[in-house]
């Protein structure tokens, strides 16, 4: 079964546009779990206008699931999770000012870039994901990098699903046979949601994450964090049924 993993980096903007420490990031990824999450997913960036460092470090302590940090592999970034030690890290290619991730990595031309960081990783006992597009030839190259698992990003999935889901779909369903081909796990996300998570999910086989923030964490609003979680899991569980 594909494993929910909820970002929570949007309730650290909210916290962040008063100051204080309400809504609380550390409770609200515990009531997360509680509510039947399988993960915990944040982004920390230089400027950490949402999640901050020692958010990192907090929830590291604490989270009793899986831990997945995602970030571009700079010298304080890897710093911080090879303190923190979480389950996973997601390598992204994000540039310092870069509002929301918005491209996967080229596995080709940074290749010796990423090599020398998943080795770092390995070393750590930390399982590796790297951020990527439906490209065959980048995920055919991750796999040389040592990484355990692709991420695929699926802003095109969920820009195209409203028009037409199955021409949406197949560049992911075709990437996903790719990464079982060259040994790789599979994770998604990005901008998924619950209009659009049962189909992917259906038809992309051997997902073993998807990784939801901003939906989830705007439907929470309306419909209450517990709920919206359920939510979630129950579109996952009847694509897989």
């Amino acid at each position: 079964m594909t494993k929910l993993s909820v970002n929570i980096n949007k309730i650290a903007t909210l916290r962040n546009a008063r100051g204080g420490n309400t809504p609380n990031v550390l409770e609200a990824a515990l009531n997360c779990e509680k509510f039947g999450a399988q993960g915990i997913t944040v982004h920390p960036r230089p400027d950490e206008r949402h999640i901050r460092y020692s958010d990192v470090e907090q929830l590291s302590t604490a989270i009793q699931t899986e831990f997945n940090v995602e970030g571009y592999p700079n010298p304080q970034f890897l710093d911080l999770v090879l303190k923190v030690k979480p389950a996973q890290v997601t390598l992204v290619p994000d540039p310092p000012g870069v509002l929301t991730s918005n491209a996967g990595w080229d596995t080709i031309k940074n290749q010796g870039l990423l090599t020398e960081v998943i080795s770092t990783l390995k070393a750590a006992n930390i399982r590796s994901s790297i951020f990527i597009d439906c490209n065959a030839a980048f995920i055919e190259n991750a796999a040389k990098t040592g990484a355990d698992r692709v991420e695929l990003y699926t802003e095109s999935y969920a820009t195209e699903y409203g028009q037409n889901p199955e021409r949406a779909v197949a560049p992911f369903t075709e990437a996903a046979k790719v990464a079982q081909q060259n040994g790789l796990g599979l994770n998604a996300g990005h901008d998924l949601s619950l209009e659009n998570l049962q189909f992917f999910c259906a038809q992309v086989p051997n997902l073993l994450e998807v990784s939801i923030g901003h939906a989830l964490i705007s439907d929470a609003l309306y419909l209450g964090l517990e709920n919206t979680i359920q939510m979630y899991l129950r579109k996952i569980e009847r694509a897989q049924a």
